[in-house]
C-alpha cells in the first residue's frame, strides 16, 4: 500500500490486527477516487479480532490484472458472518466477510503479491511464499506438540490388555525416533530455505525463483510431514487417542486441516519438480 495510507492505519500504534479474504475475487466498479466493494469472501482468519480488513476485488471498467487487488477497510465496515463449524483449527474463527457497497479510496487498495513501495527487506520477501510459511509453521507446531504429549503419555500404566507401556514397547521406541528425525528434518528445510532467501535481502539482491522455489516447496513438505507425524504419533497410544479429551485428538484434526490448504496441494510438487527440470511454473506459484 501507498506509505501515506500505512502512516495513517499505524498512527496510533503498531498493534494493528489486519485480517482478510481474497478468494474468489469480486467485481467492484471503479468510481471516483476508487471502488465500490460488494461481496462476500471466505476463510477470514482471525476477523472477529482485527481492526482492518481486506478483501480481494476485481476491478471492472479498467484494464485485467493477473493477481487480486486488495481493498482495505475499517473493520467496522463490513459484517462478518459466522459460519467457521470445521473439524480443526476452529480457534482461527475464519469466519466469511461480507460487504454492501462500501467505498474503497484507490490508495487503500493494492495488488497482492505486486511490486512494494518501500525498499525494507521485510517488504521485498516473495508475497506467496510468506502467506504459506504462516501456515506450515503452525503444522510444525502442532507436530511437536504431539510427540511431546505422547512421551508424557507414555510412561503411563500398562494397557488394559496386560500389555506393556507405550515407552516399552520396542515398537513405540522405533517411531517416536523416527518421528522426531522426519519432523526435525522437516523443519531443517523449512527454516534453511527461509534464512537463505533473507540473507539474499540482507545483501540488497533480490531473492531468486529457485530460492523461491525452495520456499514454497519446504512449506508444503514442512506442512505434510507435520500431519504425518501427527497422526503416526496418535496411533502409539491405541484407543486412548480417539477420545475428545485427548489432545492428540485434536492435534490430528488441526494438522489435516492446515494440509486441506491450496497452498499445500500436490500441484505444489509438480510445480517445484518443472522448475528442478529447467520449466515455468504457472502464475501465482512464485
Amino acid at each position: 500500500m501507498p506509505p501515506d495510507t500505512l502512516q495513517t492505519i499505524y498512527r496510533e500504534s503498531p498493534d494493528v490486527v489486519f485480517a482478510g479474504g481474497i478468494f474468489p475475487p469480486q467485481p467492484a466498479p471503479q468510481v471516483e477516487g476508487g471502488f465500490e466493494v460488494s461481496g462476500r469472501w471466505s476463510f477470514s482468519s482471525g476477523s472477529l479480532g482485527a481492526s482492518v480488513i481486506g478483501v480481494g476485488i476485481a476491478p471492472t471498467g479498467g484494464e485485467g490484472q493477473s493477481l487480486p487487488r486488495m481493498a482495505v477497510m475499517p473493520r467496522e465496515r463490513v459484517r462478518i458472518e459466522d459460519n467457521w463449524d470445521v473439524i480443526g483449527l476452529v480457534g482461527t474463527g475464519s469466519h466469511d466477510i461480507v460487504a454492501d457497497r462500501v467505498h474503497v479510496p484507490q490508495d487503500w487498495t493494492f495488488v497482492r503479491g505486486g511490486p512494494s513501495n518501500l525498499e525494507e527487506p521485510m517488504f521485498r520477501y516473495p508475497t506467496l511464499s510468506f502467506a504459506t510459511q504462516v501456515l506450515s509453521v503452525v503444522s510444525l507446531g502442532i507436530a511437536r506438540g504431539a510427540i511431546d504429549e505422547v512421551r508424557e503419555m507414555a510412561g503411563g500404566k500398562p494397557s488394559i490388555t496386560g500389555a506393556p507401556s507405550v515407552a516399552d514397547r520396542p515398537h513405540a521406541q522405533m517411531e517416536i525416533a523416527k518421528a522426531e528425525a522426519r519432523l526435525r528434518s522437516a523443519r531443517a528445510f523449512f527454516y534453511e530455505a527461509m534464512d537463505d532467501a533473507w540473507h539474499s535481502l540482507l545483501r540488497g539482491d533480490a531473492v531468486s525463483p529457485a530460492q523461491t522455489n525452495l520456499l514454497r516447496l519446504s512449506s508444503t513438505h514442512a506442512t505434510r510431514t507435520g500431519a504425518e507425524v501427527t497422526r503416526a504419533v496418535q496411533m502409539l497410544v491405541g484407543m486412548s487417542g480417539i477420545y475428545e479429551s485427548c489432545p492428540l485428538s485434536t492435534r490430528v484434526r488441526d494438522s489435516l486441516v492446515i494440509t486441506q490448504h491450496a497452498f499445500m496441494g500436490d500441484i505444489t510438487y509438480q510445480n517445484a519438480g518443472a522448475m528442478f527440470f529447467g520449466l515455468k511454473p504457472p502464475p501465482g506459484y512464485l
